[in-house]
């Protein structure tokens, strides 16, 4: 199965979980998966939550910025892979000055 993610439109998500600024996301959704082609600008991030019922792999394509993980600041930037297990927390923010932008994919465990 393909994902053209050049054919789903661009949605701009306020205050993402709580986050500063607006989240850009293309999403792919169904029953099991949540597949996101997503950008924040600079300044922009996604607000801290927990991964309760799902897990989250998220792959830097361009840019720097930070996630806290369970509370610990990790510096990410393009070719790095985060990934937040079901039962953690997790937050992202682009605290540079360009565009970060990401793959992330989100499986459902229930």
């Amino acid at each position: 199965m393909i994902i053209d993610f050049n054919k789903i439109e661009e949605k701009a998500i306020p205050n993402f979980k709580g986050g500063e600024k607006e989240f850009h996301a293309k999403m792919n959704v169904d029953e099991k998966n949540k597949i996101i082609s997503g950008k924040l600008l600079p300044g922009a991030s996604i607000g801290l939550h927990t991964h309760e019922t799902n897990s989250e792999i998220i792959f830097f394509k361009s840019g720097t910025g930070k996630v806290i993980y369970d509370g610990v600041e990790e510096r990410v930037s393009a070719g790095v892979c985060h990934y937040c297990p079901q039962g953690h927390s997790h937050t992202l923010i682009n605290d540079s000055d360009a565009e970060l932008t990401f793959c992330a994919v989100i499986p459902e465990h229930n």
